[in-house]
């Protein structure tokens, strides 16, 4: 008998560690006789979104293997050519993230990014509420251009050296350090005093051209053994170039979860609250732009290549509906983060007056401007870019207004120029223009050890550069979306999907909008958000179509839910990240995570149903989705 349990065991464990290739040869096994039994076009288009779908869900294979499912299935089954579903992995809004990718690796590699949120924290200033939210803001505003993944990643090293200087600080007045402020000024010696888990900003070199924030402890083992550890590799490769779905935890700044590490309750509540600000306020600033995150770009594509007739989703529109859900939504979620771990005493953690900070708030200031000053005067790199940054937004918000003529109208053709044009354009620029300033002998770099010799017409950013920052799952992950968006409609499964859908046609829009959030921001916490959205809204588009209400009114809400995956870490990248840093547990995450995700509900329907009705024009069901639109290239 025990041999025979023993043996039982022992194949359960063997299922188990293969249950991904159990799961991908399993799926589409099972749903066969769907297609077999119903060999129509619907039918055959379920099958392979069904399949599609399981696979993203599941995560049985990665996502971007998944997504090129529909590429082999369709043809196979008859549902569309194989040249019809290649068309439909290269689409506008690729060129778009191409182009706004080599912006955002310009700014990296000239280090703007640090320069914002070094002198955006110096504003705030020190104090823990006013810490708090000094890098929301700054996370938010590099987060509408920057990923989300990306954004978090640079973010936090910032503000984990500025939590272990509170730290530290708060050790010593628990060991009757009775020194003054300004005793604490200098930055004391390697062997003085100074604890190991006690943290400090240096400067490193990444591949000779970027510095790059190290720990304390990095330092000393790199001098004495004459190079990188392991973790220090892994801390290296990732920090600022993690993948939109794909996130290695650092290991490098993973430390035990010991009470002893804080010196009080509340330096441990500052930690939380800082640690879940910043994943929170890069998922608000993702939803500012079309850009700002892929579900953004999966949207506008999809209701782009659905409606081709709307023009009523472009940079400007999305910027003036969103921008106003991102303030509420920072100001309620920095309440929400205030109240769970500093209190309601906003007098004392908000107060600007010098007379009321204490002595590990000045020593922070102190620190947190060492560290802008190390960054040096602005650099002409820097410079460059700022500039190619103002000039793409400017010319997004400029192309078509709505209220004026936009500077497309200077051109005979109309409708030829996108924001992707605009995007590819300067972003091709930046591999043209040199990193040093012209007619100048002096280096512009900020690599003091930078070759005399190296070449002095070196662009701005290299091919290197721009792969770093790539996402290339997510642009096929994208393609795979529009291949199953292209076989719904051609085969007529959408509209097989809004008749079932009919008995809904008693609710009133905000209820079905309403419903449309919760589902699909529960679904979003266990499933990637990509993902999630490419299955519902084919969907929720067919349901629009039938109880005859404007597509966008449950679209755009559906788009911006699909971004609250804040409850655990598995959501999204960004709550990885942030809970490797081992400051904040699940539990904490998850009490957070649930206030935060109700307020961009409550925001979100509070905004689609105000001024999201006359920007869109959301009481009239519109021309352009009448059923002969959907169904006229069939």
């Amino acid at each position: 008998m025990r041999l025979e349990a023993a043996a039982r065991m022992d194949l359960m464990k063997k299922m188990w560690r293969a249950r991904k290739l159990i799961l991908v040869v399993l799926i589409p096994l099972s749903l066969l006789p769907l297609p077999l039994i119903h060999p129509t076009s619907e039918a055959c288009c379920a099958y392979v979104l069904m399949v599609t779908a399981v696979y993203w869900v599941s995560e049985a294979v990665p996502l971007g293997a998944a997504a090129l499912v529909p590429a082999f299935l369709y043809p196979l089954f008859g549902v569309l050519k194989s040249s019809e579903v290649a068309a439909e992995y290269c689409k506008d809004t690729t060129l778009l993230l191409m182009g706004v990718i080599c912006l955002a690796a310009s700014i990296e590699k000239w280090n703007l990014h640090k320069r914002i949120a070094l002198r955006m924290v110096m504003i705030a200033g020190a104090k823990p509420g006013m810490l708090v939210l000094g890098f929301m803001c700054c996370t938010v505003f590099l987060s509408m251009w920057l990923s989300n993944t990306s954004t978090t990643a640079m973010v936090m090293p910032i503000a984990e050296a500025v939590l272990q200087q509170l730290i530290c600080t708060g050790q010593s007045d628990t060991q009757g350090d009775s020194e003054t402020a300004e005793d604490h000024s200098a930055i004391p010696d390697k062997g003085e005093n100074m604890d190991k888990n006690q943290l400090e900003l240096f400067y490193r070199k990444n591949g000779g051209d970027k510095p790059e924030l190290s720990t304390l402890t990095e330092v000393q083992n790199m001098e004495s053994n004459g190079g990188l550890t392991s973790s220090q590799s892994i801390i290296n490769e990732n920090n600022g170039h993690l993948p939109e779905v794909a996130v290695e935890i650092p290991s490098g700044v993973k430390r035990e979860k010991l009470d002893p590490r804080y010196p009080t309750k509340r330096d441990h509540m500052i930690c939380k609250c800082l640690s879940l600000s910043i994943t929170y306020a890069a998922t608000i600033g993702g939803l500012i732009t079309i850009t700002g995150t892929s579900t953004n770009l999966i949207f506008a594509e999809q209701f782009n290549t659905r409606y081709p007739e709307a023009k009523v989703i472009n940079f400007g529109t999305w910027f003036i509906f969103s921008f106003p859900i991102a303030i509420i939504m920072l100001v309620l979620t920095w309440l929400w983060l205030h109240f769970l771990f500093l209190g309601c005493n906003f007098k004392e953690t908000c107060s600007l007056s010098k007379k009321r900070k204490t002595k590990r708030e000045m020593l922070s200031e102190r620190r947190i401007h060492e560290e802008y000053v190390k960054l040096g005067p602005i650099s002409y790199p820097e410079v460059v870019t700022g500039v190619f940054f103002i000039l793409m937004t400017l010319l997004w918000f400029t192309r078509e207004p709505g209220f004026v003529p936009g500077w497309t109208s200077l051109f005979e053709k109309k409708g030829y120029r996108t924001d992707a044009t605009v995007s590819v354009l300067l972003g091709f620029l930046l591999f043209l223009i040199p990193a040093k300033r012209p007619f100048s002998s002096s280096c512009s770099s900020k690599n003091k050890d930078e070759d005399p010799e190296a070449d002095p017409l070196a662009p701005m950013i290299t091919w290197k550069d721009f792969q770093k920052l790539m996402p290339w799952e997510i642009v096929i992950l994208v393609g795979g979306g529009y291949a199953l968006a292209a076989g719904c409609k051609v085969s007529g499964l959408s509209v097989w999907i809004g008749r079932q859908l009919e008995p809904m046609s008693g609710l009133p829009p905000w209820a079905v909008t309403l419903l449309a959030c919760l589902l699909v921001s529960a679904v979003t916490e266990f499933a990637s958000n990509p993902a999630t959205l490419t299955v519902f809204l084919p969907i929720l588009s067919a349901l629009s179509e039938t109880l005859l209400m404007n597509p966008l009114y449950t679209l755009i809400p559906a788009t911006m839910c699909v971004s609250f995956g804040v409850m655990l870490p598995v959501g999204n990248p960004p709550n990885a990240i942030v809970f490797s840093y081992g400051h904040v547990q699940i539990s904490d995450m998850v009490k957070a995570g649930f206030g935060v995700n109700l307020i961009g509900v409550a925001v979100v329907m509070l905004a689609i149903t105000t001024w999201g009705i006359p920007l869109f024009d959301l009481n009239e069901y519109p021309a352009w989705a009448l059923p002969s639109n959907v169904t006229g290239s069939l």
